[in-house]
């Protein structure tokens, strides 16, 4: 039974492709607003997370109405490090709108979703966004569009797709290139006649998956999902089916259903529908609300397993507790067992100390979005360099495998290549724009990328972009070099000042202002050389009868590097840890003492050249 006033869609796309700016044009055409109600920019980019960087990090339910028909609409992530967002949107939809920048084409970010979709058998409407761009080529991007999906193996019926080109910052969709259009009109009409409307029978018994939590400080815990058969009614008792577990009885204390940006509270749904209810404990992602005289439970979530592995450590550095309000072993295990309870892709798992966890995720850029919530919640804690899980597959040990893609220009090919070639990264592709720019494709260890963006903008002056996607898991391709030059590291508690500062720079580059606080172990520069040095950034000038303490006044230092969370996370070492305040965070070595750095060292260096010979 087709459920004609539903359509139920995900908006894809690779990251700043314009979806979430073209979600905001949907709502403000479909009346969901006051005409004088005021309304910002990417209204669905609701963290301040999402606002800062300008990118999608948690997939958001909305609804829009056209000609009575209820659309709902997943704003989705673009970056496969969210992953399991994607995973759990497309999970509710029927169809999916895949949006392409008209003149970068589809990317690596483009090529994951756009798989994801594929195998769920969805009905894509392919959008070309950005069409009044100088540089646009959208002939091409649709033909690399069509290559993309006979890439990934798509049947007839889904390389048949309609083709809508947007405005959508001014909010105007075209059928064709030169038709005459002032509003979003094509891609409604669109979405109402290519996108199949949801199949459930509200006759049969109960069935509403879980596909996402939220938490609402009056009404607790919020399930969301979609209602695949049945109704859904307030006065009536369910049953709760998680995954083997029994079965248990439960009353919902609300339902509701979504309507523009707000939930809308009603007495009764039906099959169809995108919805959250409220009053159920210990509820899960991949549970099913069904039946309770008959219980029919639907099969659960299912996601791409973790590729990166980082340890979260209770802080434990001389300057702990200056600033956050939950320091220990207790309030971090809590935090992140209820990330993992929201967060399908996030797995955390107890270590043999009894103050460290280990967090795993799809990349290093999600554990990073984690470890800056909750630096921003008020938590303190330590971290460590980000470490690839590895798999023993055919009696062999594996690793994850990405594959790269480079657009920079052509005079900084060579120092590309040769950083590649040093992580034993594989070229499989080159590509000359005739634009003085050039693409790149490698296929390399997720090893060796770990870290190398900072790196790479560095080498290309900020011109460079780099995207990476998993690709596999392959045999383990050897041992190699994540940096290449050592730290400066503090040999005492104290404050930096300006002579010290002096008296470094021939030394490597700097990373803290004068006047920082510092710690013994605690790191504050680059070396220019590939060992560690121990270094005095405290020593003050002696001053004599000839010399006064302001006769250096007009000295000019130069300007410390500042890294951010995410750099520092990709600058340490092995034995290096990020100690993350809601303030300020620090790189400091794991063992603080200089002394005994020295001998486990010493040790390390022995075991290595016992392995070598």
């Amino acid at each position: 039974m087709r459920k004609e006033k539903f359509r139920n869609i995900a908006i894809i796309a690779h990251v700043d492709h314009g979806k979430t700016t073209l979600v905001d044009a949907m709502l403000r055409q479909s009346g969901i607003f006051r005409e004088n109600q005021e309304m910002q920019d990417r209204v669905m980019d609701s963290m301040d997370l999402e606002k800062e960087r300008g990118i999608t990090i948690a997939a958001k339910n909305t609804a829009v109405y056209y000609h009575d028909i209820k659309i709902n609409i997943i704003d989705t992530p673009g970056h496969a490090d969210f992953g399991g967002e994607v995973e759990r949107g497309l999970n509710m939809v029927d169809g999916a709108l895949i949006l392409v920048d008209a003149s970068e084409g589809p990317l690596p970010q483009t090529r994951f979703v756009l798989r994801k979709a594929l195998a769920k058998k969805l009905s894509i409407i392919l959008v070309i966004n950005k069409i009044d761009r100088k540089d646009a080529r959208i002939e091409e991007v649709v033909n690399e569009v069509y290559d993309l999906f006979i890439d990934l193996g798509a049947d007839e019926k889904q390389i048949d797709f309609p083709i809508i080109y947007t405005v959508a910052r001014e909010g105007i969709a075209y059928n064709n290139v030169g038709d005459s259009s002032s509003d979003l009109k094509p891609l409604f009409e669109t979405i109402i006649n290519y996108i199949p409307a949801p199949i459930g029978d509200d006759s049969k018994e109960p069935q509403f998956l879980v596909t996402n939590l939220d938490y609402d400080s009056y009404i607790g815990q919020v399930a969301l999902g979609r209602m695949f058969n049945g109704k859904l009614e307030m006065s009536k008792p369910y049953a709760l089916c998680s995954g083997d577990a029994a079965v248990k009885s439960v009353r919902l204390s609300a339902i509701f259903t979504f309507h523009g940006l707000n939930k809308k509270q009603v007495n009764e749904v039906e099959a169809g529908d995108i919805i959250a209810v409220s009053g159920v404990e210990n509820i899960s992602i991949g549970d099913t609300i069904t039946s309770l005289e008959n219980p029919v439970p639907l099969p659960g979530i299912k996601v791409d397993e973790p590729t990166v592995s980082m340890n979260f450590y209770v802080n434990s550095s001389p300057y702990a507790g200056r600033e956050g309000k939950y320091l220990t072993t207790r309030h971090i295990k809590a935090r992140l067992e209820h990330e993992a309870f929201r967060n399908v892709s996030i797995r955390v798992e107890l270590t043999d100390r009894a103050d460290a966890f280990k967090v795993s995720g799809r990349g290093e850029l999600q554990l990073g979005i984690l470890i800056e919530t909750m630096r921003r919640e008020g938590y303190e804690l330590m971290v460590s360099k980000p470490n690839i899980i590895t798999k023993e597959i055919d009696g062999k040990l594996c690793e994850p495998v990405e594959r790269v893609f480079f657009d920079i220009p052509e005079e900084y090919m060579g120092v590309v290549t040769e950083k590649m070639a040093q992580r034993k990264g594989k070229m499989e592709n080159m590509k000359h724009s005739g634009t003085g720019r050039v693409t790149l494709e490698y296929v390399c260890a997720t090893r060796g990328i770990i870290g190398f963006r900072s790196q790479f903008l560095t080498d290309t002056r900020g011109l460079g972009v780099m995207n990476s996607i998993f690709e596999d898991y392959k045999e383990w391709v050897g041992n190699f070099k994540h940096r290449f030059n050592g730290v400066l590291v503090a040999d005492r508690m104290g404050s930096s000042n300006s002579y010290a500062h002096l008296a470094m720079e021939d030394r490597g580059e700097l990373f803290i202002e004068v006047g920082t606080e510092v710690y013994e172990g605690m790191i504050v520069g680059e070396n220019n050389r590939d060992r560690d040095l121990d270094v005095n950034i405290t020593k003050e000038k002696k001053l004599t009868n000839m010399r006064s303490s302001n006769s250096d006044q007009t000295i000019v230092l130069k300007v410390p590097r500042n890294l951010s969370l995410d750099e520092a996370i990709e600058f340490i070492a092995d034995d290096e840890l990020v100690e993350v305040t809601p303030k300020t965070f620090r790189m400091r070595k794991m063992e603080l003492d200089q002394n005994k750095r020295a001998v486990l060292n010493k040790t390390r260096d022995k075991e290595e050249s016992i392995v070598v010979r």
